[in-house]
């Protein structure tokens, strides 16, 4: 396999040394202003585009070495860019220059009797630790919306997409330089020496602040279990989409197929179709087979089975499985709670979707489904963070604290409390 040969040889020594830089990185960019990180992305992202001959010849190493490897297509496709991703990247970040910034801003004030004035203001959390797979494109979302926020950000890559991921960092390293902000605002580990990540997960002696891994389930397991900071948790994007018997079946199947086909290895691909049991006959058929004739396979249940004679049978496994590929499960449920039932038994709390005409029953769907993102009437590839505004994301937080759902500008800020007074003391 193709990997980028090791530069340093002492990667306990030279992960601390990141860590120090980061944490010095990370107070002048606090002090940074709006102005100063809105150049340095604008500049990134236009040396984005002028690097892209040496991003794609670096990308191409990758992908030979994948290949080689025998890896899977939908694995093939996250790592693979080209010049549309590499635009869609470089957008990205000037749309993130372009958000509002969120340091400084004011979540709340009061003033309490004894005329002490408080307010509770928007701070940066500090080093950012980002650990992803194969997916480059992570290193300018990433990159660039810790800048914003006014942290630092130490990436590290997996090997398999190493040598692409060092070829945005070059382009996003020489935007900071020309707005005159530190280099070290934005590092990434330059070996795919598997020890650089233990020693991330240890804090570099107080450096890193939080953890976001991206990636497969072995990754973010490894993560919650060793890390001795805290973790935004991206588990597995196991995601449903519900037709219900009120759904308009045209509607269905176009947001079905684009849930599950657009793109098969994204996160917030559908991985399972629940259908009303109490739908029309004709509710099933018609949407297994618009997803077998997308070139999906279909692995159901007697209903599923009996609709197409393609359909595979489903094991219990399948429920369970995120196949992140041109495969999904199908399966009738008893109408909306029977629905909610199999998402809160199977689902891991990303993104569901159901599909009705019924607000209703939508209401209840969106209620009671405790998901990060759940969607009415729309297909579940929205859950993306340049979809909702954020310009891009780090990830999809699926816990519960602090950040829940795409991990944007704000998601990467905490906030402290500023008191005012004129000589107040507290009495004994």
């Amino acid at each position: 396999m193709n990997k980028p040969e090791r530069i340093d040889t002492s990667t306990e020594k030279a992960m601390l040394a990141m860590g120090q830089q980061a944490r010095e990185a990370a107070h002048q960019l606090s002090l940074a202003s709006p102005g100063a990180k809105a150049e340095a992305l604008h500049a990134a992202a236009k040396a984005l585009r002028e690097a892209k001959p040496q991003i794609l010849a670096a990308n191409e190493k990758d992908l030979a070495a994948a290949r080689a490897a025998g890896r899977p297509s939908a694995f093939v496709d996250r790592l693979m860019l080209n010049a549309a991703r590499i635009e869609a990247m470089a957008t990205g970040i000037d749309e993130i220059a372009e958000l509002a910034d969120p340091v400084g801003t004011v979540l709340a004030e009061w003033v309490r009797p004894n005329g002490l004035r408080f307010q509770r203001v928007r701070v940066p959390i500090g080093v950012i630790g980002i650990i992803f797979e194969s997916r480059p494109n992570v290193t300018a979302d990433a990159g660039a919306l810790a800048v914003k926020a006014g942290n630092a950000a130490i990436l590290r890559a997996g090997s398999e997409s190493l040598n692409s991921a060092l070829a945005i960092h070059a382009a996003l390293v020489s935007g900071l330089k020309s707005a005159g902000l530190p280099e070290a605002a934005i590092q990434i580990v330059p070996t795919p020496d598997r020890a650089a990540v233990g020693h991330m997960l240890a804090g570099l002696n107080g450096s890193i602040d939080v953890i976001v891994p991206r990636g497969g389930k072995s990754l973010v397991e490894r993560v919650q279990q060793e890390a001795r900071v805290p973790v935004f948790a991206h588990l597995e994007g196991l995601c449903h989409t519900y037709v219900d018997k009120d759904a308009d079946l045209d509607m269905a199947v176009s947001i079905l197929v684009n849930a599950k086909m657009r793109r098969t290895g994204v996160c917030g691909a559908t991985e399972t179709l629940l259908v009303d049991r109490a739908a029309p006959d004709s509710f099933m058929p018609t949407l297994v087979s618009a997803l077998l004739d997308a070139g999906c396979e279909v692995r159901g249940d007697a209903t599923a089975q009996h609709a197409d004679a393609r359909v595979k049978p489903a094991t219990d496994a399948d429920w369970a499985t995120e196949y992140l590929d041109a495969i999904i499960s199908a399966k009738t449920v008893d109408g909306v709670a029977g629905a909610i039932a199999h998402i809160g038994r199977y689902g891991t709390q990303h993104t569901d979707a159901i599909v009705t005409a019924n607000e209703e029953t939508a209401e209840r769907f969106m209620r009671e489904v405790d998901s990060a993102i759940v969607l009415h009437n729309a297909s579940t590839q929205f859950a993306d963070g340049g979809e909702f505004g954020f310009g891009g994301e780090i990830g999809i937080a699926t816990g519960k604290l602090h950040a829940r759902g795409p991990v944007g500008v704000e998601q990467l800020t905490s906030f402290k409390y500023v008191v005012r007074g004129n000589g107040q003391t507290r009495p004994t």
